[in-house]
């Protein structure tokens, strides 16, 4: 198969009845390029990236890690790996880490989620597409937490039930308020990214005082 499908910058394409195995093709066609693939049960959602979406997940996961630093967290980030459930549903994170089931995971090459644990925690940035066919997929593969940033406020949901629902605090950074995050995202695209890190960490340490 040779794929010659090339997306603007923002655009979005959304295809129905499409094969799993024509998802796979196009995985490995398209490997090459700043493309994003969801695949949910027959669906399949292609976009292309825009700075503003790249700047924020970046952001978005070194805040993560900074969370991980101060709280003495482990965690073994991930970020855009393929995460897939044969024959049902697929799709790349914007950044992905393990928590809990890091030992499950570290050091392979591969995963395969009909074996291995998803993800702990997802991390996804809506400032130019929605998550929500995405959110499918993760609760198909049994990711507990999700993170989503739409430009204005950030967003914990939980998977309880096989649905996620909407909380106030993170399962794994315990004690802090995440949705106040935002504040500091919204400031990205106008402050030195080391400075911003530096404050963050600065109100991280501040919020454990």
């Amino acid at each position: 198969m040779t794929a010659t499908l090339l997306t603007p910058p923002h655009e979005i394409i959304h295809l129905t009845g499409i094969s799993w195995q024509t998802y796979e093709r196009l995985l490995e066609e398209l490997s090459d390029r700043r493309l994003r693939l969801t695949y949910n049960r027959g669906h399949l959602e292609i976009m292309s990236p825009s700075p503003e979406h790249e700047l924020g997940k970046e952001v978005l996961g070194r805040f993560v890690e900074t969370l991980a630093e101060e709280l003495a967290v482990n965690i073994y980030p991930l970020g855009s790996t393929t995460l897939k459930r044969p024959e049902v549903s697929g799709a790349e994170p914007d950044k992905c880490f393990y928590i809990r089931n890091i030992a499950l995971v570290r050091g392979k090459k591969r995963l395969d989620l009909t074996q291995d644990p998803a993800p702990d925690l997802v991390v996804e940035i809506d400032v130019t597409s929605s998550s929500d066919s995405r959110l499918r997929v993760y609760a198909d593969l049994g990711v507990a937490e999700v993170w989503i940033y739409n430009g204005e406020s950030l967003v914990i949901k939980q998977l309880q039930n096989d649905t996620y629902i909407t909380c106030q605090t993170s399962q794994f950074f315990v004690n802090l308020p995440i949705p106040e995050i935002a504040g500091f995202l919204q400031q990205a695209e106008t402050m030195d990214y080391l400075e911003l890190v530096k404050i963050f960490r600065d109100w991280v340490k501040s919020q454990l005082l």
